[in-house]
């Protein structure tokens, strides 16, 4: 008999590994170009509103101010980015400025962060851990606007598991990927119940991997954001302990852009939020079809679709306080257990003028 298959990873880096790893490359990429690294400031060298084309009155036709341009952009998510993606809109809003769009399936926010420092990823929607650790890495973006709101966390057990809560995790095995916005879940959550992660078996897993360990039982709970958590919940039985409403969190994703890009072409930063802001508009006005056109990209039943899109509310507005102090207190939290060095003032990596200018300008052209 063949012995049973481990998933567990030969080698992963961690948090505080990542962040030196990422830092060295910012750096060697600091002598190639002067707009590929930042100084931790989020204030763009031309604001939307001083672009020659992004301040032009929404009704003037757009500059081929980007032309030859190639805008890289993550867009595997179940929610407004999929739905631009297929329906055109961000092509078509790009298109106005000369530029064109490159699509990248990535899994999680470490993936992200390597892409926005080595200069191959100019968007995506990440989870808030990841804007925290990034911050902490120094790697140069910019937080534009809450993508959604951050409810589809969830850490998930064995429909006839002995573990009913997070206090019942102590000496468990619990799959996460580190560094992801599950993970932070994971840590807020053992906080609230007076546990510590050496209190558990914490194995680090990235999702394709971590599915086959949890179903195969090799470790005793997941920590995991939609849809895989509502599809072991609607199909394997599987069963939620923790998310942000039970332990009383905010925790939003957020859409970001590599800084660079966004002082070069801040115009471009507001057709990606505008191009967005229709798919979000377009998925509240035809949730049903929304639904089934998503579960026939992401080849998911329509039932896990919808209680995913449920869960995890998509957004597109400007960064509010409530999330920012919630930030804080998590990237406190990290500071504490020594996942991060320094203390971090979590807003310095915000700025709101772009999605400001986005909804202006979609709501005059979209009265």
């Amino acid at each position: 008999m063949k012995p049973k298959q481990s998933y567990y990873p030969k080698a992963r880096i961690g948090i505080a590994a990542l962040v030196l790893v990422l830092t060295l490359t910012l750096l060697a990429a600091c002598g190639k170009s002067d707009n590929s690294a930042g100084n931790g400031s989020t204030s763009p060298s031309a604001s939307p509103s001083e672009s020659s084309s992004g301040g032009a009155s929404p009704s003037a036709e757009p500059s081929k101010s980007a032309e030859g341009v190639t805008v890289n952009l993550e867009a595997s998510q179940i929610g407004p980015i999929l739905i631009a993606k297929e329906k055109g809109w961000f092509e078509e809003e790009f298109a106005k400025y000369g530029a064109k769009v490159n699509y990248q399936a990535l899994q999680s926010s470490s993936q992200f962060l390597e892409g926005i420092v080595s200069g191959r990823l100019d968007f995506a929607r990440i989870g808030y851990i990841g804007t925290i650790t990034g911050q902490a890495a120094n790697i140069p973006f910019v937080t534009l606007s809450e993508g959604s709101d951050g409810a589809g966390d969830g850490i998930i057990v064995q429909k006839d598991s002995k573990v009913k809560s997070i206090k019942d995790l102590k000496g468990k095995k619990v799959a996460v990927s580190k560094g992801s916005s599950s993970w932070g879940l994971l840590l807020r959550a053992l906080e609230k119940e007076g546990l510590k992660v050496s209190d558990i078996q914490l194995i680090n897993l990235q999702p394709d991997e971590a599915q086959g360990a949890f179903q195969s039982g090799q470790v005793d709970a997941w920590g995991i954001w939609e849809p895989f958590r509502s599809n072991q919940v609607n199909n394997q039985g599987a069963t939620v302990i923790a998310n942000s409403q039970l332990i009383g969190a905010y925790t939003p994703g957020y859409n970001i852009a590599r800084k660079a890009f966004a002082d070069e072409h801040p115009e471009l930063v507001v057709a990606y939020l505008k191009a967005y802001e229709r798919a979000l508009q377009w998925e509240n006005q035809n949730f049903d079809e929304a639904v089934k056109l998503l579960a026939g990209i992401k080849k998911l039943d329509e039932a896990t679709v919808n209680i995913s899109l449920k869960n995890n509310v998509p957004l597109n507005s400007p960064v509010s306080d409530e999330a920012n102090k919630s930030q804080q207190k998590t990237a406190d939290i990290l500071l504490s257990l020594g996942e991060i060095k320094e203390q971090l003032d979590v807003t310095k990596v915000v700025d709101n003028s772009f999605i400001t200018k986005a909804l202006e300008e979609y709501k005059t052209e979209n009265p």
